[in-house]
Order: structure tokens, then sequence, then C-alpha cells
């Protein structure tokens, strides 16, 4: 926990205060560390603050270049922003490190931020500007503290993340739960203070193994693999069992669209990856934002997974040398967001503008086709600059799905069959891919073919090929005769039913390659899914069960994505009723979130003729 301040001199900066502790409005006291310019500048200096629960003298795996492979720690780019003029504040959250107080995910992040920045602005060394940044938790406690309309904000940069509502994308979809919260809670629970001073708690947790728990629905109190930390265990029972969208969810930390109207206008930038579990928070808070402030609002997706914006792939597929961050939209991570700051916080029109454009979105596809050196796929792509999000120039265009599996714009036949499949619980869809991030080890982020298993990424069971499962429905188009551009949001519109009082539904799409000498079956590649549990059909304040055999239509949007489908290609889209362990699999008993039930099986159907005429709507862009 917090000790006394120390004052240590550096290379490049004249010095760093470490673990000066900064009182909160209910007396804990928070521990940064401050590092301030060189001996020649002259003060009071603009202030740089960042608030992390993941250590403010670790390292971030994310901070590497391309140039450099061996990441940057928090504290050598901390007196590197030093360096170039400005005070670098970097805090530990509460509860976290060298922080006092007890650690509850998000919750403390708005008023913890707020009372930070009201103590920056009281000291001497400070301006009166500030500006945030930040990756991840660092993003969403910066609109955490943007929702508190603070005084002394004037620039931000928030990287993947900065919920625009955590129930809808980040914690929940479509009203089921993503379990990547449990994987975290594990991980982070062996790192608190607490579990650093408790041998006892620390074997406790080091018994446990989260690949045993996943398929454990639900976790209850003292039945979990954190009940040695409670502040674990509790946050994420929470979290699960607040499955309608109610006032819990509402709050400044988890619902920055409730609360744009309170943000500062400065300008922003969000900046996320198209295989991301984040990039519809970035969309929607550039699209809230950009509408109603007049200072600059900036929206940058790239084709990475989180935070790994220097690679030039996500998973097993590559895009080539255009993909990454680094000498194509700036040298490197930390020169565009020093460029941003120089511009935005301290008004140097000298420094460079490496986002003339409102949207810079990379557009996957074009690439060979065939496997790389490193055993990836060729994808391809490149990076385009766009006037506003949505794309102006998208087009909605109507997709059928027929009862033969084509996918096409032609309507289907008055009288033409329906397709079912049998949903079992204990033997849900594996995940393979997608927008995820902290799912280690169990789940793995980015493009595969989908014809893989699971069983790589340790999922249990191990899981048998995608591509043998009968409760996959897939429909396609006929090869591409020229290429097609889909960039958005894909949207399913459905007719279905179900045997069961609750199930869910699921939609994925993917990029068929037709065989070649690499890949002479061909293969699919997924580039965005979405999720519905059908008790939320109609609302996600007031859930309703379904009623056996009764037909239904739903929607259900996709996680947006950008891609070029190459002539000869197909375009894909899968339906089924599980994730796993993307999300929790759906017991089918309509039983809420948190109760424990004997899982039933579910008997779906998906209807597609004339007066039901299932499709998806393509964010299709013209030429």
């Amino acid at each position: 926990m917090a000790g006394n301040t120390t004052t240590h001199h550096l290379d490049g900066a004249a010095l760093v205060q470490q673990n000066v502790l900064i009182t909160m409005r209910d007396g804990v006291r928070l521990a940064a560390d401050i590092y301030f310019p060189g001996p020649a500048s002259q003060g009071p200096y603009a202030v740089l603050l960042e608030r992390t629960p993941y250590n403010k003298r670790g390292t971030n795996q994310g901070d590497r270049s391309a140039a450099d492979p061996v990441p940057r720690s928090k504290p050598d780019l901390a007196a590197w922003f030093a360096a170039a003029g400005y005070v670098y504040v970097i805090q530990d959250c509460r509860g976290r490190y060298a922080s006092e107080g007890g650690f509850t995910k998000y919750v403390n992040e708005s008023e913890d931020g707020v009372d930070t920045m009201r103590w920056l602005l009281q000291q001497p060394w400070c301006n009166g500007r500030i500006g945030t940044l930040g990756l991840s938790y660092g993003a969403h406690a910066q609109s955490a503290l943007a929702s508190g309309a603070p005084a002394g904000l004037a620039a931000m940069f928030l990287d993947s993340g900065g919920f625009s509502s955590a129930f809808h994308s980040g914690i929940r979809q479509g009203g089921a739960f993503e379990l990547k919260q449990l994987t975290w809670a594990f991980k982070h629970a062996r790192l608190a203070p607490e579990t650093q001073a408790s041998a006892r708690r620390r074997e406790a947790l080091e018994r446990e193994d989260i690949r045993d728990w996943m398929a454990v629905n639900p976790w209850l109190p003292g039945h979990s693999p954190v009940t040695a930390a409670p502040e674990y265990e509790q946050f994420v029972l929470e979290q699960w069992r607040h499955e309608t969208f109610s006032d819990y969810w509402r709050g400044p930390a988890l619902y920055a669209l409730g609360h744009h109207a309170q943000w500062p206008d400065v300008p922003m930038v969000h900046l996320c990856s198209w295989f991301d579990p984040y990039s519809l928070t970035a969309i929607e808070n550039y699209t809230g934002l950009s509408r109603i402030k007049q200072a600059p609002v900036k929206l940058v997706l790239g084709p990475w997974t989180h935070g790994q914006r220097s690679v030039t792939y996500a998973g097993d597929v590559d895009f080539g040398p255009a993909a990454t961050l680094d000498g194509n939209i700036a040298p490197d991570y930390p020169a565009l967001r020093l460029a941003w700051f120089d511009r935005h916080l301290r008004g140097d029109g000298n420094a460079p503008d490496y986002l003339p454009a409102p949207v810079k979105i990379f557009v996957m596809g074009g690439g060979s086709g065939r496997r790389n050196a490193d055993g990836r796929l060729d994808h391809g792509g490149r990076w385009r600059d766009e006037q506003d999000w949505p794309l102006p120039q998208a087009q909605a265009a109507v997709f059928h799905l027929h009862g033969d599996g084509t996918l096409a714009p032609e309507p289907p036949a008055a009288s033409a069959p329906w397709r079912g499949y049998r949903y079992d619980p204990a033997d849900p869809v594996p995940t393979i891919g997608g927008a995820i991030a902290s799912g280690a080890p169990v789940m793995a982020a980015g493009s595969f073919d989908q014809r893989t298993t699971a069983a790589v990424f340790g999922a249990r069971p191990p899981y048998g090929p995608l591509a043998q499962r009968r409760d996959v429905l897939v429909f396609e188009t006929a090869p591409l005769e020229s290429a097609v551009e889909l960039t958005g949001q894909v949207v399913a519109k459905l007719w279905v039913s179900s045997s069961a009082r609750d199930t869910d539904f699921t939609i994925k799409l993917l990029d068929v390659y037709p065989p070649s000498a690499d890949y002479p079956d061909g293969c699919a590649i997924n580039l965005a899914h979405g999720i519905l549990r059908m008790r939320f059909r109609d609302s996600f304040e007031h859930p309703t069960p379904m009623e056996a055999d009764v037909v239904y239509q739903i929607q259900i949007p996709a996680y947006p994505t950008s891609n070029r489908f190459e002539a000869g290609h197909r375009i894909r889209i899968d339906i089924s009723s599980s994730n796993f362990p993307h999300f929790d699999a759906n017991p089918n008993t309509g039983a809420p979130a948190g109760t424990a039930s004997v899982p039933v099986v579910a008997h779906n159907r998906l209807y597609l003729d004339r007066s039901r005429p299932s499709h998806v709507v393509l964010p299709v862009i013209p030429g």
C-alpha cells in the first residue's frame, strides 16, 4: 500500500516524485507518480493524467512499436512525455498497488477522477490545462471522469475503452454476459495487494484453474474460483446478476451515452480495433459527442486486437505492412499522442496533424490470399479517411436467407421451409476468435478459419470442428462476380421460434475464400458477431419469456467492421444459439441470471418463407 513520497532525478527529466498521496472526498488516499520536465524548461506546465489499475510502474504489452517488439514501461513513457515538456501524472486506481481503499471494478472512477483533477488544478506547477490518456481501463477511467464535468480538462485520447454503455457492449451484450469479466477477475484477484500480503489467500487462488469454471453457471457466493478474494467475487456476481438495463448500468462509469452533455467540449480521439470489444464504444462515443460538441472529435479504427496497434495481424489473419499505426498514421503511438496534445493542449499549430479527417478506418481485404511466412492468411487491407460514421455513402442492401443455404437479394418462395437445430447448453458452439479482450487462457481474440477447433484455445471440453456441428446454420452468397465492400454494422432481421421459455440467437459475418494451393478446402474467416437473449427481444428493462413454438420477429445488430470481399469470395452469415465462452451459455429456462436452474435443450427454428423472410441488411459501399 502507499508509502512515503520519494523524489528521484532522471535522465531526460528533472525528477519524479513517487507515491504522492492525493486525498479523495471520502478520505481515501490514492498514490501517484509525478514526472516533471527537465531543468531548462519553465513552468507552470500543461499536465497529462493517466489513471490505471494495472500498476503505475508496470508495463503494458501494447506499448511496443513496429520497430521494437519489446514494450516500453509506464515510467519510461511518462519520463518521455515529461522530457517533451509536460508534467505526467500516473495514478494507481483505488485499492490497486500503492493506493489505499478497496477496489470495486469501474464504480469509483468518476468521483476519484474528478477529485484528482481538482487536486491537480491546485498545484503551482499546473497551468490549468489537463489532458487525459490511457488504454482499456485507462480509457474507461477517462470517460467516467469526463462525465463528471471536471474543470481543467482540455484534451483527451481514449484508446480501446470508455464505455458508451457497458450493458450493451463490454460487460453484457444483447442480454448475455461477457465471460471475459470472469477471466479478468481471476487474473487480477491474484495480483491484488491483499493477495500479495496473504499467503493463504494466494495459495487458495493458485489452486484454481479458471478453465474448470467457465461452464459453471452461475457462480455463487463462496462457490467460485475467486472466493478467496471476496471483493472480486462480489463485483463479478453483481455484474452477472444485474441482467436488466437498470440504474445499476446508468451511472457515469458505465454509461457515457447518458452523460455526453456533461462532457467538457474539448478535442478528443476515440481509437479502437475491429477485433476489440470496445469498437462499438468508440463509435458510439464518437457519434454521440461529435454531434453536440464544437471541438474536434476523431475516430480511428484499425484491424487489430485489443491494444495491439503495432502488429500486422489479428489471430491467424495478417493485414500486411499497411496495418500498423506505426509508419502509416504516425511514426509510432507515442508520437501520435504527443502531436495530439501539442496541438490541442499546448496550442502548438506547428505540431504534426496526423488525423486531419474526422474518421480514419482500415478496410480489410485485398491481399494475396496466400499463407505468409508466419503461417497466417495474407488478407491485406488499407487505410482510408472518411468524413463521418456511419459512412454517408453506405447503402443498405437486403440479402435474404434461403432454405437451401444461399444468401441472395431475391426474396424466398411463398412456402419455403424453415430450418431448425437442437441447442444443448451442455455442448455450446465454441468461440473461435472475435472481438475479445482479457480472454486468456480460455479464448483468443482476432480472426481465424472457422473450420478449426476451439480446443487450441484451452476450451473445455475439447469441442470438435465447427464445420461438423449441426447447430450452426450457414448461409452464403454465390461466388462474387466483383469485389464488394461492407463497412458498418450488419443487421439480421429474423423470424424465429423455440421450444424453450428462453434461448439465444447469434449471428456471425464471415469472408469465405475459394480453394487455393495454400488452402485446398478454402477458408472462412470471422469478421463480426452479434447475439440476442430472447427474453430481452422487446425490452432490456422488462424481460418477457417466450411461448413455446410461437414465432417472433427479432433484430440482431452485429459488431462494426470494414472488409472488402474480393471477386470469387462469398459473403457468409452463420446463425446459431451460442458463442461460448465469449458469452455465458443460456440454460434455456428463463431463470434470471445468477439463479441456479437445470438446463434444458431448446429446439430452435429459423423461418424462411415469403411471409417471414429472414434476412440481413448489409452496409455496402458503392464502387
